[in-house]
């Protein structure tokens, strides 16, 4: 009777274990399953990211070489009279650019079969002493006169380009459009004599040369497509990334421009094309990876699930045997077990813990609400972001709590918010809405993604990302500034040109010619041209204050400011009356002597500018020692001042004072003060002068070479 009730114990025993086991594995394996899927969708959205970055990157630096391309045919076109020398200087700036694969840049111009002698001798008069043009069959030709070599290697003057299809289209193309054309894909004409293993796939951007109406050629930038993509693939690919870059050669044929393959062994089991624009045309980026190699792609949490799973399937299922077979051994099983669980729950935590360091380490903030609209979680990205108090309020009541608005200032309405409509279960991207409450009283600007969440119990939830794009937005404003003024400053000038052209011309026609009436329009051209220099000029300073190299030295202030005051009490520019300026011991500092003096130079010019008619500029440039060893310098003038409540914004790109509206800038000088003076550390202030007029102030490290001695007034006995 023993015996049966032992084996009928042990085969329950069987039975129930048998169970356990089949039922443990068959849910370790169901997550482990799932949770591949996951790391398989995360490979693809992991792919999708790396290829729209990839695209980016390819798309940022071909802009580059076309914007840099269209400021080199715009200076052309500005000289009165274009010659080599002027070229040169206008395509250098190109060489401190670090344009990869670019063999030259040279300016192209149209002959015809019947004038290639006279075009030949006139661009020789211009500085092409050693110019020999070789047309290419009958008919119209293109010459390049002028080349600037960036590559080192020689490039020969007087090739005919429209001997070839490729250059010879994107020149038509480019004198078309008036703009910035692309070349389909061949092998460039100077590359002809190179052996064919290093002949490259390789394109030319080609930009129309326009003085006033008049069609002067273009300026032509050869590019080898290998060497142009080999730096930006290798920063893009990250070593993950096989990249091909695909255009059409003459035939319409898909030609290789560039490409990369990664060290990654394995099967490309991933692979995107997108469509990259290039000035007027439209080039294939080929991206493939291996999908195990990237980055959370694929971690090895389905194998160690089902490895745990199986384990713990296989205790459990030990467990259940040691309980019905031994109360003893089943008692030590069970704290065995206790003990891994508590691992577990451990390990769990550290996992929990390691995700909220990452959510609270990331700049763009994150925010999880509930189905009652009550946040789940909201990072520190988020609370800084929204200028979260701590309260959390009804979705009703976020506009007015956040201080929530749409650009043109309305209050954002609640049903709109895209938190709101995710709980709806609509998805929103990159709604800009402005922010501005007690912690932003400016106001900030954020672009807000959301997306509707399922909770397990069927509920409805929502997340959005917010992402502060003040700082781009306030750039988007600088730039419509800076057409507007352009377009705006640049026609002026134009219109009195090409007015006083056609009086130079009428009068030179006459019967008798009227050369009184021509000299003054010839006047009036020379100074609408000396204008617009001077608003190019101020423009390439703004940028080359920002974006100079600075070069810091020990620079004597007394002996820049010296220079600046010589310069302008002794310019001839008629004024009756000679400036009055006292310069006070002036120290040695720490800056940069060009940049320095351009600040110096701006600040003295406007105190003179900026005197009411009729009296002496009067200007106190002196110097003190500041906090934390600093320079404090001071200009003072006795003008016609700054009205209250502008003293700030007369910094701003492109601003003027009210008051002095009726002198002749373009409100560029003081912001490129700021920008120098904060590069070199310091800040820069406007105040009002109690005698009249205003003080400038601006701060500067000093030099442990110590303060001058020297003491000079210029120009104190006035006229």
């Amino acid at each position: 009777m023993s015996r049966k009730r032992a084996g009928s114990g042990l085969g329950r025993a069987t039975a129930l274990s048998a169970l356990v086991a089949v039922l443990g594995c068959a849910v370790a394996l169901g997550i482990s399953a799932v949770l591949a899927e996951r790391e398989d969708a995360a490979a693809e959205v992991q792919m999708d990211r790396r290829t729209t970055a990839a695209a980016e990157t390819v798309r940022f630096e071909t802009r580059r070489y076309v914007d840099a391309l269209r400021m080199a045919a715009a200076a052309a076109g500005a000289q009165q009279t274009l010659t080599a020398p002027e070229y040169a200087g206008i395509t250098e700036p190109l060489r401190d650019m670090r344009l990869a694969g670019v063999s030259s840049v040279a300016f192209v111009v149209p002959a015809a079969n019947g004038n290639v002698a006279r075009v030949q001798q006139t661009w020789r008069d211009r500085g092409a002493t050693g110019l020999t043009l070789a047309p290419q069959g009958d008919g119209d030709h293109a010459f390049t006169v002028f080349v600037t070599t960036l590559d080192g290697r020689p490039v020969p003057t007087g090739i005919d380009m429209l001997q070839a299809s490729a250059p010879a289209a994107v020149l038509a193309e480019a004198r078309r459009s008036r703009d910035v054309s692309v070349s389909d894909t061949y092998q460039l004409l100077a590359d002809q004599t190179l052996p064919p293993a290093l002949r490259q796939n390789s394109f030319v951007l080609a930009a129309p040369v326009y003085q006033a109406s008049e069609f002067l050629g273009w300026v032509q930038l050869a590019v080898r497509g290998q060497s142009f993509m080999g730096a930006t693939f290798a920063q893009a690919g990250q070593g993950l990334l096989d990249l091909s870059l695909r255009a059409d050669d003459s035939g319409r044929r898909p030609v290789t421009v560039a490409e990369l393959r990664s060290a990654a062994a394995g099967e490309r089991d991933l692979d995107r094309t997108v469509s990259v624009p290039v000035a007027d045309g439209t080039w294939t980026l080929h991206v493939a990876a291996v999908s195990n190699r990237l980055p959370g792609a694929h971690t090895g949490l389905p194998l160690a699930v089902a490895g745990g799973g199986l384990s713990l399937t296989a205790l459990l299922t030990a467990l259940v045997w040691v309980l019905v077979t031994s109360r003893e051994r089943a008692q030590a099983r069970v704290r065995a077990a206790t003990a891994d669980l508590r691992a577990g729950e451990a390990e769990t935590r550290r996992q929990a813990v390691l995700l909220q360091a990452v959510l609270d380490g990331i700049s763009d903030g994150v925010g999880v609400v509930g189905p009652d609209g009550g946040f789940l979680l909201h990072n520190p990205a988020a609370r800084r972001i929204l200028g979260e108090s701590g309260s959390h309020p009804r979705p009703d009541s976020w506009p007015e709590h956040f201080g929530l608005f749409r650009l043109d200032g309305v209050p954002f309405p609640a049903e709109e918010m895209p938190l709101a409509r995710a709980l709806a279960g609509e998805s929103s991207d990159q709604v800009e809405i402005l922010v501005r409450n007690d912690v932003h009283p400016d106001g900030r600007v954020i672009s807000v993604s959301a997306r509707p969440l399922e909770t397990a119990s069927g509920e409805r939830g929502a997340v959005a990302v917010f992402h502060d794009i003040t700082d781009r937005k306030h750039v988007e404003t600088e730039l419509r500034g800076f057409a507007g003024v352009v377009a705006h400053d640049l026609r002026s000038p134009l219109t009195t040109v090409r007015g006083f052209a056609e009086m130079i011309s009428d009068a030179l026609a006459a019967e008798p010619a009227d050369l009184a009436l021509a000299r003054r329009g010839a006047d009036k051209v020379i100074t609408g041209a000396v204008r617009m220099e001077q608003l190019i000029t101020e423009l390439l300073d703004y940028t080359a204050a920002r974006d100079a190299t600075l070069r810091i030295a020990e620079v004597s202030l007394h002996a820049i400011v010296d220079d600046v005051v010589t310069a302008r009490v002794d310019a001839p520019d008629g004024a009756d009356l000679r400036p009055d300026v006292f310069v006070g011991r002036l120290p040695v500092v720490l800056a940069d002597p060009v940049l320095l003096r351009q600040v110096i130079d701006n600040l003295v010019g406007n105190a003179i500018k900026y005197t009411p008619p009729g009296q002496a500029p009067r200007i106190d440039i002196t110097a003190r020692a500041g906090a934390g060893g600093a320079v404090s310098v001071q200009i003072a003038d006795r003008g016609i001042g700054i009205p209250d409540g502008e003293h700030g914004a007369v910094f701003d790109s492109f601003h003027r004072a009210s008051n002095g509206t009726t002198h002749p800038g373009t409100g560029l000088g003081l912001a490129i003060c700021r920008r120098i003076v904060e590069r070199h550390g310091g800040h820069i202030e406007a105040a009002p002068n109690p005698g009249g007029g205003t003080i400038f102030t601006f701060t500067l490290p000093a030099s442990a070479v110590g303060p001058s001695v020297t003491e000079v007034t210029a120009g104190a006995a006035s006229g």
